[in-house]
């Protein structure tokens, strides 16, 4: 995909699409769109390593693009985002007043897991979350909830963070109102 300022919302619309055609239930599309919103924004907002960001109607302003993956790993649905910056996401604490930096925050909390490794051949790096299959509000074969998918990372490559609520609760009708 370009990284247009529409990018963000074909994303949403693409992940949509295909999950529903693979029978995901719509709680879980709902979650998996949020974390594509997240990774997706991340890619096209921040530049390159060492570049500065040119205004979207400047001649300077060159398309780049990024790669999106969906798949079915066990019992997770699994969202690689490629984009052409090597820096590692970074998980900050923000304010709760803060009008933005909580994009890996989310993906932390919402994901059941999360990381990021280097392209490989290409230059960048491929960030990704998952999420279980089965909705939280459905309960397990002993009859006990499911745990929550809000897991902290488990692959090392961020810390855990404590989950304001409050925070959660305004970034969703955030992102909601989109």
């Amino acid at each position: 995909m370009a990284d247009t300022p529409t990018a963000v919302g074909l994303a949403r619309l693409h992940a949509a699409d295909v999950l529903s055609c693979w029978g995901v239930h719509p709680d879980i599309v709902e979650m998996v769109q949020l974390l594509v919103s997240e990774l997706t924004t991340n890619a096209v907002r921040h530049p390159k390593e060492g570049e500065e960001q040119a205004s979207l109607f400047s001649r300077r302003n060159k398309v780049q693009t990024f790669q999106i993956a969906l798949e079915i790993i066990g019992d997770a649905v699994r969202v690689s985002v490629w984009d052409r910056d090597t820096r590692p996401p970074v998980l900050k604490e923000v304010g709760v007043e803060a009008t933005g930096g909580r994009g890996v925050f989310i993906v932390a909390v919402m994901s059941r897991r999360w990381g990021h490794y280097p392209a490989g051949s290409l230059p960048g790096k491929v960030v990704w979350a998952e999420v279980g299959l089965v909705p939280e509000s459905r309960a397990g074969d002993d009859g006990r909830p499911t745990p929550s998918p809000g897991r902290p990372p488990v692959s090392g490559q961020g810390k855990a963070v404590r989950v304001n609520p409050n925070v959660i609760g305004r970034v969703l009708v955030g992102v909601r109102g989109l």
